[in-house]
């Protein structure tokens, strides 16, 4: 007979309830875990089927194509209601009334799952992996897709279930399953640090740029004034700071020298008054012009002749 949405037929169990949370039924410790209750009919039906144990289900929402799977944790729900953990109605798609289709199946023992925690909160936790040991204690199978609840300490984790072996839904009673963690949906990887720009250029160019050179001492690089108060024909050249520039004063000095040398000279040769002349020097100037003379020899200092003196007599 099959009424109402509960009844039973066929060789295996398989059957459709409306569901409702826990918060229907004052029991809140099923929250914790992936387990159901069912009504009494139910445990009826599965005495007087060969089924294996433990007894396993898998929940389906035809109106969302949503599966998952669960066990059972007490009979005593009223005729056509399930009640299950409000996680699980919410990984399924159900409101409160809804139709949920549930069947007896047997599910392989898990050897391998990995998990994804929403928020690095989790792994903030003292031990994680202490606390989901014994959140999992209460979970009697496991399907890709799911997202489970682990509370502690008043608040609530939600884990994603993104993997699982030797098929996308396990058993995991009394079984040993590796367990795998992915990093949280929100994390991020550190950036790398990297130097600005503006840094990096500004050190480039200060390489590029070369430093001025100082400029260089140059001696005897001033003016010169004549004794009679008359102003020099003669401007000397302004300094350079550049090495390769230093070099003209010195040509310029000889020059400047040569042409001292000559204006003397001339001055001689007009008959101006020079300091330390007389006429026979300017003849004297004036014939060295005309031919240079072998320079004098110098006299040679008589040798120091000894008892070359005079003779004298005491009696006169």
């Amino acid at each position: 007979m099959f009424f109402d949405g509960y009844g039973y037929h066929g060789t295996s169990f398989e059957q459709i309830y409306r569901c409702y949370p826990a918060s229907f039924i004052e029991k809140p410790q099923i929250e914790s875990g992936d387990k159901i209750i069912m009504p009494p009919s139910a445990l009826d039906r599965l005495a007087s089927l060969h089924i294996d144990y433990p007894m396993l289900f898998e929940l389906r929402n035809d109106a969302a194509e949503r599966v998952s799977h669960c066990g059972v944790l007490e009979f005593i729900a009223e005729e056509g209601m399930i009640y299950m953990p409000y996680w699980m109605m919410e990984n399924m798609l159900l409101q409160e009334g809804d139709i949920v289709k549930v069947k007896n199946v047997t599910l392989p023992k898990g050897t391998y799952v990995k998990l994804q925690p929403h928020t690095k909160d989790f792994l903030d936790i003292s031990n994680p992996k202490a606390i989901l040991e014994t959140t999992l204690r209460n979970f009697s199978c496991l399907t890709t897709g799911d997202s489970i609840m682990v509370a502690y300490n008043n608040k609530k984790y939600y884990i994603d279930i993104i993997e699982t072996k030797p098929d996308t839904a396990i058993s995991i009673i009394e079984t040993d399953c590796e367990v795998d963690f992915a990093p949280p949906l929100d994390y991020k990887e550190p950036e790398k640090p990297t130097a600005p720009l503006s840094a990096g250029k500004a050190a480039v160019a200060a390489e590029v740029i070369p430093a001025e050179d100082e400029p260089k001492f140059n001696p005897f690089s001033g003016t010169g004034r004549r004794l009679d108060g008359k102003p020099l024909n003669y401007q000397p050249p302004p300094v350079s700071s550049s090495g390769s520039k230093d070099q003209k004063p010195d040509v310029v000095n000889l020059q400047s020298s040569t042409a001292s040398s000559s204006q003397s000279n001339a001055r001689q040769s007009q008959g101006k008054l020079v300091f330390g002349s007389n006429a026979n020097r300017t003849k004297e100037t004036g014939k060295a012009k005309e031919s240079k003379p072998e320079p004098p020899k110098e006299k040679e200092e008589p040798k120091f002749q000894p008892f070359s003196g005079k003779k004298y007599s005491l009696r006169g």
